[in-house]
C-alpha cells in the first residue's frame, strides 16, 4: 500500500509541477495537441557527488539547462540500489516514490544558465558496503526534446568510504 501511495504522490507532483505552462506534457510524447510547441528543446544536465558512510548517503546535485529553451520545472529521479530507512523528511521540492526512489523538482531552469541545487542526507535501512545511485531526468515541462540525454543520466557506484563519488 505504501508503494502505491508513493507512486500516486510522485505522479501528482510530477504532473502538478508543470501547471505554469503545459501540465501533463511528458518528454517526446508531447505534441501540439498537448499545448507544446513542436521543436521545443532543453538540454538538462545533472552533476554532483554522492557519499556513503556509516549507513548514511549524502547527495549533492546541480541541475543545469544548456538550452535553447527555458523550463519552468523539471523532475530529477534518484534511484538507490539499497532501501532507505523509513520516516525521513525530504526537502519540500522532493518526495518518496518508494523506499529506494526520491523524485525532486528542480524549479525554474532558464536556458544557458539556469541552475537548481539539491542536497540530501539520508539514512540507509542497513549498513551497506556499497550502493548504486541512478540519476535521471524523469520529466521536462514543455520540452519535447533533449538532443544530449547523456548528461542527465548517470549511474554511480558508491563505496562506504565517505569519499565523494563525482558524476
Amino acid at each position: 500500500m505504501k508503494s502505491v501511495l508513493g507512486v500516486v504522490l510522485a505522479a501528482s507532483a510530477v504532473m502538478g509541477a508543470g501547471a505554469g505552462t503545459s501540465a501533463g506534457a511528458v518528454g517526446s510524447e508531447a505534441g501540439p495537441e498537448a499545448g507544446v510547441e513542436v521543436g521545443v528543446e532543453a538540454d538538462l544536465a545533472h552533476h554532483g557527488h554522492v557519499s556513503l558512510w556509516d549507513g548514511r548517503v549524502g547527495v549533492w546535485l546541480v541541475s543545469e539547462n544548456h538550452g535553447p529553451s527555458d523550463l519552468s520545472q523539471a523532475t530529477v529521479r534518484l534511484a538507490f540500489s539499497e532501501p532507505m530507512a523509513g520516516g525521513q523528511e525530504l526537502p519540500t521540492a522532493c518526495l518518496w516514490s518508494s523506499d529506494r526512489v526520491v523524485s525532486c523538482r528542480t524549479g525554474e531552469l532558464r536556458a544557458a544558465g539556469g541552475v537548481g541545487e539539491l542536497a540530501l542526507d539520508l539514512r540507509t535501512a542497513g549498513l551497506p558496503d556499497e550502493l548504486t545511485v541512478e540519476i535521471t531526468t524523469a520529466w521536462r515541462d514543455g520540452a519535447a526534446a533533449d538532443r544530449n540525454p547523456g548528461n542527465d543520466r548517470h549511474r554511480v557506484l558508491v563505496l562506504a568510504t565517505g569519499d565523494p563519488y563525482v558524476f
